[in-house]
């Protein structure tokens, strides 16, 4: 559905199987584009423990739950 095709991360092919937009976690996780962009699309990216944070604490407010190791941690 989202991705035209490019390659994702665990957490950016997750997002698309939901139907998750990296906007909505932007706006939930008062994150900015390019750390969500990173988070979906950068396998190097390794994220700090509060952006990690946010975004569970996000997802938790959409009614998910996801294990840390989706973050590349």
């Amino acid at each position: 559905m989202f991705g035209l095709g490019k390659k994702r991360t665990k957490f950016g092919k997750w997002l698309d199987r939901e139907g998750i937009t990296q906007i909505e976690i932007e706006e939930k996780a008062k994150l900015g584009r390019a750390t969500v962009s990173r988070l979906c699309n950068d396998f190097e990216y390794q994220p700090k423990y509060e952006t990690v944070a946010k975004v569970k604490k996000a997802l938790k407010q959409l009614g998910y739950n996801l294990p840390d190791d989706y973050f590349g941690m």
